[in-house]
């Protein structure tokens, strides 16, 4: 069949490479509501329904407004020897602060009051900066690695959790901020959802695709804002100006180093207890699994809630990251698809880990009276909320990239 003519205007596409297994592709022009996945790995590489910087602006003036409420208003409420007690977030963080674990306490209130306002200020600032010409681009690198540590909806369960272990010795009543929380860590939710980097940079930073050459050995994908192009002058990506490499520089060492000292620090996060409580002047120490059996004759399910993130996580993290990095090390081919499928895995349910901090920060903030009845944290805490911190970096600093290198380059693979 000949043509003679085209009535319209044939679909573009630009070269891509795949952040997660480095293949390089075509990309074409996505319409609304398409997403584009690599061909070889199946990494969402491009997204084409997210919401504009406008509707995300619209949600952080609505959390800014929620803030102050959900913050520093009472979450929910005991009842104990005739007083009533009220647990705020900030209460909560300040009472860890005050009983030795300032850096314990500096945890919690990361995830929960630092990374949430950051991602606020940052969106919002996106919006205004844009109109006034700034600099855009530290704030979108740093919008990267922030969304995982926005743990409002993890720290959410965890009070529910402190309600439970708690009303066996008061009664509990809900707070007059506990809606407007809820509609807070709702709203991040949505907002970390919708959040699409990649099309906040093609709307701040287009750059234009590098022209179809059959020499595309130079092409290099930027870990920062996504974009597949050659280097400048200085080695740098010409939209974000990090510097362009073949591979994440000490990905393997960093990662070996986080997991070990996980590991390491793991092992008296299980021995020592990690919660005390006096009862009529008696001291009751708790480990994480004796808190997790103390929990199960209550509920059942809650227990088994608390037992997944506090227990199972941390185990399947090190276990995934030890196969992984051991799988590079030696080279194997086998079982690719099932690799990358583990380290998204591990990279997903890494921050619901930190749900047994969130639930002695909210218990502190309930049970802080020395007479009859006294809570505080052990010191068990702090090497837990380090090693869930640890592990969490180790699947970040792990560049995926090297699990397909020890396979040959566009060969078929059966996995």
């Amino acid at each position: 069949m000949k043509i003679k003519h085209i009535h319209y205007a044939l679909p573009q596409g630009r070269y891509q490479r795949c952040a997660q297994c480095d293949t390089l592709f075509i990309l074409p022009t996505l319409h609304q509501n398409q997403d584009a996945f690599c061909p070889r790995c199946r990494a969402k590489v491009a997204h084409g329904h997210e919401w504009t910087i406008n509707q995300l602006a619209i949600l952080a003036l609505t959390m800014v407004v929620l803030m102050p409420f959900a913050y520093g208003e009472p979450l929910i409420s005991i009842r104990l020897l005739g007083t009533s007690i009220n647990a705020t977030l900030v209460h909560g963080i300040w009472q860890m602060a005050i009983q030795g674990q300032p850096i314990t306490a500096s945890m919690v209130a990361f995830c929960t009051v630092g990374a949430p306002c950051t991602l606020v200020i940052a969106i919002l600032y996106l919006n205004v900066g844009e109109r006034l010409g700034m600099n855009l681009r530290p704030v979108l690198l740093m919008l990267t690695r922030l969304k995982e540590w926005v743990m409002l909806d993890i720290y959410l369960i965890g009070m529910a959790v402190a309600a439970i272990k708690v009303k066996d010795y008061a009664d509990v009543d809900t707070g007059l901020a506990l809606p407007a929380f809820i509609a807070l860590a709702l709203l991040s939710v949505v907002t970390m959802t919708h959040l699409n980097i990649g099309q906040l940079w093609e709307h701040f930073y287009p750059e234009p695709a590098p022209p179809f050459r059959t020499n595309t050995a130079g092409l290099k994908v930027c870990l920062g804002c996504n974009f597949t192009g050659y280097a400048d002058e200085r080695g740098r990506c010409p939209r974000c100006h990090t510097p362009l490499r073949l591979r994440r520089r000490q990905s393997l060492q960093k990662s070996w180093a986080a997991l070990i000292a996980s590991v390491v620090l793991l092992i008296p996060a299980n021995l020592l207890p990690i919660s005390i409580i006096y009862i009529n002047g008696s001291r009751n120490e708790s480990t994480i699994l004796s808190a997790i059996g103390s929990l199960a004759n209550d509920n059942i399910p809650v227990a088994a809630v608390v037992f997944i993130a506090s227990i199972l996580v941390p185990f399947i993290k090190v276990i995934v990251l030890l196969t992984l990095l051991l799988s590079i090390h030696f080279k194997v081919r086998q079982g690719l698809k099932t690799r990358i499928r583990l380290l998204r895995f591990v990279s997903w349910i890494g921050r619901w880990s930190m749900l047994d901090l969130f639930v002695i920060s909210i218990t502190m903030a309930l049970v802080d009276r020395d007479q009859l009845l006294a809570f505080t944290m052990g010191p068990a805490a702090f090497y837990f909320g380090s090693a869930v911190i640890l592990t969490i970096l180790a699947v970040e600093w792990l560049d995926s990239r090297l699990i397909w290198d020890a396979h040959a380059a566009n060969a078929d693979y059966t996995d």
